[in-house]
């Protein structure tokens, strides 16, 4: 039986992978594989956002991907935030009205108000899927990071040179 399965499962190291991916394998003692988890799970984060900008982490519009993208920790929070207060508050650039269904008069003050930020078509939904994606990824790494036992190399006695 390997040490990983008689090894009990530590919260603190999962939440600590939560709040920063990578963070738990870090304080596990297995440093190059948080390095990695790190990478990977801010790569496609990161990626997600360059790809479908700000508005792709949206916990009002997409409220079910944004429940799976939680799992990248708390820099999708900032990401929503960021989105809601410079996005749709009009702060980044002016808000302009949808278009009002062909054939009706509709008062364009009653339509609503859009971002001109706002990512559209093929591009948000990659961004979505991304930054959905770390989040599943990171959700895999926290749960190694809770059962992650050190790999710290060991020291050899007199046997250094000897080959198995």
């Amino acid at each position: 039986m390997s040490d990983t399965a008689q090894q009990p499962f530590r919260p603190l190291l999962a939440v600590l992978g939560w709040v920063f991916p990578g963070l738990g394998q870090w304080f596990a003692g297995a440093r190059l594989r948080g390095v990695f988890a790190a990478v990977g799970v801010l790569g496609l984060f990161f990626s997600g956002l360059l790809v479908g900008g700000l508005d792709c982490v949206d916990s009002e519009e997409d409220r079910l991907w944004y429940i799976g993208q939680l799992g990248a920790g708390p820099l999708v929070i900032v990401a929503d935030v960021a989105n809601t207060q410079l996005l749709k508050s009009g702060r980044a650039a002016p808000l302009i009205s949808a278009a009002a269904p062909y054939g009706t008069a509709v008062n364009p003050a009653d339509l609503p108000k859009f971002s001109s930020f706002k990512g559209l078509a093929h591009s948000n939904e990659f961004g979505t899927l991304l930054v959905f994606l770390a989040g599943l990824m990171n959700l895999v790494v926290l749960l190694d990071a809770g059962i992650r036992t050190s790999e710290r190399p060991t020291r050899r006695g007199s046997d250094a040179g000897v080959r198995a």
